[in-house]
């Protein structure tokens, strides 16, 4: 399956976000195969830095080094994929600034919200960062289920079990892009985050 080739925004209605650098994975995947999805926050500013770029892109040096803080034994976003981990982004487009609207979130949550329902053996959803959040709590709000994520800094709501589409959700930091290796108390905490999803799927 391609998820590129089901996944796609037709309209792109959103003013906040550079269209120009709009992306879904373009790899091949076994549905089957997914036992974790680790959505971020948004496209790259480079798409030569994207997840699944050819070379050795930011989104790969940073994802990379977060899941060997976890104690995986990878190099590569194909690795990673060996783990049963699917990578994306919660917004497809690029950001234009700092932050993202909250519209933005939540018209992109329905592309977001089509692909995971690709990938219907997942076991734990990775939440890095506050878009990621606001997206899934998006799904579940138009599902009329309410948030999954209560409000609240991430750092006070780590510890309580979340459920999301029958799967742990783990609310965490960003980790794809150079602020990762910046900031090392969140970094600590990604990490944490990583290794309890990847023991919950053993």
């Amino acid at each position: 399956m391609r998820v590129s080739e089901i996944v796609r925004c037709k309209t792109f209605p959103c003013a906040d976000v550079r269209h120009e650098r709009y992306v879904v994975p373009d790899i091949d995947v076994q549905p089957e195969n997914v036992s974790i999805v680790l959505i971020s926050e948004a496209a790259p500013a480079d798409l030569g830095n994207y997840y699944y770029a050819p070379g050795d892109p930011l989104f790969q040096q940073t994802t990379v080094q977060a899941f060997q803080d976890a104690g995986a034994d990878v190099a590569s976003i194909q690795d990673i994929l060996g783990l049963g981990v699917y990578l994306t982004t919660a917004v497809k487009c690029g950001k234009t600034g700092y932050g993202i609207k909250a519209g933005t979130i939540k018209e992109c949550s329905l592309l977001l919200e089509q692909e995971l329902a690709l990938f219907p053996h997942v076991q734990a959803f990775l939440l890095m960062g506050d878009v990621a959040i606001q997206a899934v709590n998006a799904i579940a709000r138009q599902a009329g289920a309410g948030r999954v994520i209560p409000a609240g800094s991430t750092y006070k709501i780590r510890g309580p079990e979340f459920t999301f589409r029958g799967a742990r959700a783990f609310p965490s930091y960003l980790q794809a892009g150079p602020s990762f290796f910046i900031e090392k108390t969140k970094r600590k905490m990604i990490a944490e985050d990583i290794a309890a999803a990847l023991r919950l799927v053993g």
